[in-house]
């Protein structure tokens, strides 16, 4: 890619986010099956419409400053399968007993409406379209508002590649071929949201 194009693609992202003055970085864990090789065929315990959020990680970047300002991170305990399947818990790292202890669904929602009303004038962001494919999923199966509802949602997936003119990869092996320090575990909400606020960081710094 020439510089003239990098530049034209920067010069883009940063016309999106000129109206606003923080950007969540946002990152979403949810119940999940899979039918491992070794198995004999069975049903899925989780099916893919039945997805639900079991931790949210956000974290805040200041827009002026580009640094990270505050997180938030929260467990939410599953309605429909409350029992996490192996996979689940192997993939993710998060224990029953995580979302066990957990506030439903509502409730985290009123104290994550309580914590982005202090950065106001915001949109968000994820790597990929999954985590606002999860957030029109959940209110269906929570009947309630959905987390981050009415913010404009950015994929910082489709900006790496336009910037980097490279093909998409994993958010880890992105971080690492930019030359940053993987902060964390692999598919826990917390840990995925500040390495995609530090992709985010990378490119408009």
């Amino acid at each position: 890619m020439s510089i003239e194009a990098k530049l034209l693609h920067l010069q883009s992202i940063q016309n999106l986010i000129a109206p606003y003055r923080y950007l969540y970085s946002a990152d979403l864990e949810a119940t999940c099956d899979e039918v491992g090789e070794s198995e004999s065929s069975r049903t899925l315990a989780v099916l893919p419409d039945q997805m639900e959020t079991i931790e949210i990680g956000l974290v805040v970047i200041d827009l002026e400053t580009l640094e990270v300002v505050d997180e938030f991170q929260r467990f939410v305990r599953p309605q429909i399968n409350p029992v996490l399947t192996d996979f689940c818990r192997e993939l993710t790292s998060i224990q029953q007993a995580d979302v066990d202890n957990a506030s439903t669904y509502v409730e985290v929602g009123q104290e994550l409406g309580a914590f982005i009303a202090r950065y106001p004038d915001a949109a968000w962001a994820s790597w990929g379209d999954y985590d606002a494919r999860q957030l029109v999923r959940d209110p269906g199966l929570a009947a309630c508002p959905s987390l981050l509802s009415g913010l404009q949602h950015f994929n910082v997936r489709k900006w790496h590649k336009g910037l980097y003119d490279d093909q998409p990869k994993s958010l880890k092996l992105t971080v690492e071929s930019l030359g940053l320090v993987w902060q964390g575990t692999y598919h826990r909400g917390i840990d995925d949201a500040r390495n995609v606020a530090s992709i985010v960081k990378e490119m408009l710094g």
